[in-house]
């Protein structure tokens, strides 16, 4: 009897393939991922509930809908950065440091607040206040 070994070749698995297509799934999936974004505010502006308190001699600069700006219900001629800063001076007269009473309308822009601000800051005036409602009490 004659007994042959066969020569078997040895079982050759080659990997660089699959670490190839694993690479490629992880760029993708690191492309396509999205990130939670904890920079995003969620703010709940508060609401006033302060004791009311009315000074002497006070310069009101209220703002409507429209972004019109009045000061002392007396409406400005146009909303420039000069324009306001004039009227205040014109309106505070000798006060050096008059308080500043701002009412804005919930609808006007947030850049005619801040018209208000940059104005009466390069003016000097420190005593701002904000006008807002009271709350109403739940029941």
């Amino acid at each position: 009897m004659n007994f042959k070994r066969k020569n078997r070749e040895g079982f050759d698995l080659n990997l660089t393939p699959l670490i190839d297509v694993v690479f490629l799934l992880l760029i993708f999936f690191m492309v396509t991922t999205t990130f939670d974004r904890e920079t995003q505010l969620k703010i709940e502006l508060p609401q006033a509930s302060g004791e009311q308190k009315q000074a002497t001699k006070t310069l009101e600069v209220s703002i409507d809908s429209k972004s019109r700006f009045f000061i002392n219900d007396k409406e400005l001629v146009n909303s420039g950065l000069e324009t306001i800063k004039k009227a205040l001076k014109q309106a505070a007269g000798d006060q050096k440091n008059p308080p500043l009473l701002i009412s804005a309308d919930g609808q006007a822009t947030h850049q005619s607040v801040i018209t208000v601000l940059d104005a009466a800051g390069q003016l000097g005036f420190v005593n701002i206040t904000f006008a807002a409602n009271q709350p109403v009490p739940k029941q």
